[in-house]
């Protein structure tokens, strides 16, 4: 194999698979990238058995063939090489000469006959959306998975399709967060479990612009993201996902209409006394026609009041501050409305339409006052 392509286009290429490279394997050929060159395009391909990402570069091929080069070392030759063409061709499968002006490096390679392909996903059932929806999707939902593997659901986000509306949903045991989407077309009812690390990836690839698009596949165990010469294949999460209707409730006692951009900033400055780790509550006086924001803790104490529209009872609340910034920073309107039941119960931060849904847990704060 022999190939020839600009600095430019292979630092990019490269940069896409690398998210799927694994960084603790028993195989070392999924360490690698394997480098495609065998038909009349240069494909690049990662995998680590859950998500594989393949991208197309431009260049040129004067051998064909295919090899597999380790993923860390080849990155990180080919991010300090100089702005130029590079030459990559291979000897016996088992040596990569990677050559760019007067720099020549020769190391070590595996034959790209072991690697791991993508699978084969059959594309017959797909929806259609915008870069730029997609990444927004992601960006307002992914902070509410769970970290840890204890419940595997709540490490992925449910995307449910019903006709023409994309509804995706992440939680993690503290809060729930949901977006809905009117897409294009409508299309036949779907329900899938992406993993959180896919979607984290996808978000960092994409370009994120309103007129690009991407191709959703779904197949039983595999979904698939098609956009500018990528393609990323990941598995799905098995099992059924959490009866979130059963969680959301429309009735309330207080219902609070409110400047977003000043309640934002007055709990991210009530934080501003809290040490990371510190589970120290916001406590909400809510009032006829104000809220007013109270914080303690060793550092010292803080209260602030706001003034807002209240409908409904007097309420007095706690919550850890942290959800209640994750949900507002990612709101784009200008007021939002929050709606109490009581000093126990969940609170939800939604609009009219219901496009967006923030429900988060109160905490008891008897003993923090």
């Amino acid at each position: 194999m022999k190939i020839i392509c600009s600095k430019s286009d292979l630092v990019k290429g490269v940069g896409i698979v690398s998210k799927a490279v694994p960084s603790k394997t028993t195989m070392p050929v999924l360490e690698c990238i394997l480098i495609d060159a065998s038909m009349d395009e240069i494909k690049l391909t990662a995998n680590d058995m859950e998500l594989g990402i393949e991208t197309t570069i431009d260049g040129k091929i004067e051998e064909r063939g295919i090899l597999a080069i380790n993923a860390r070392i080849f990155s990180e030759i080919v991010r300090k090489l100089p702005d130029s063409d590079i030459v990559i061709e291979s000897v016996n499968n088992s040596q990569a000469i990677i050559t760019c002006e007067k720099a020549k490096f020769n190391i070590a390679a595996q034959s790209g006959e072991d690697f791991a392909y993508l699978p084969d996903v059959e594309k017959d059932d797909f929806i259609t959306v915008s870069e730029y929806t997609l990444k927004e999707v992601i960006r307002q939902t992914i902070f509410s998975i769970a970290d840890s593997d204890t419940n595997k659901m709540m490490t992925g986000e449910l995307f449910e399709i019903e006709e023409n509306i994309l509804k995706v949903v992440s939680l993690d045991g503290h809060r729930i967060s949901i977006r809905k989407i009117e897409l294009k077309d409508s299309y036949s009812p779907k329900k899938v479990i992406v993993p959180g690390k896919t979607l984290q990836e996808i978000s960092k690839i994409i370009g994120g612009e309103a007129e690009s698009e991407v191709d959703i596949s779904f197949t039983r165990n595999h979904i698939v993201f098609e956009f500018d010469r990528t393609v990323v294949v990941s598995r799905l999460i098995e099992g059924e996902y959490f009866r979130i209707d059963q969680m959301l409730s429309s009735d309330y006692e207080t219902k609070v209409k409110i400047n977003k951009k000043e309640l934002l900033n007055c709990i991210d400055r009530a934080t501003l006394l809290i040490k990371e780790g510190d589970k120290k509550p916001i406590i909400i006086d809510i009032r006829d026609d104000s809220m007013e924001l109270k914080i303690k803790s060793q550092a010292g104490s803080m209260d602030e009041v706001i003034l807002c529209s209240k409908e409904g009872r007097d309420l007095l609340i706690g919550f850890n501050p942290k959800f209640l910034i994750d949900a507002l920073r990612v709101i784009d309107d200008e007021e939002v409305d929050l709606y109490f039941m009581n000093a126990k119960a969940p609170c939800f931060i939604k609009d009219e339409t219901q496009s967006y849904i923030y429900l988060i847990l109160p905490v008891n704060f008897n003993a923090a006052v």
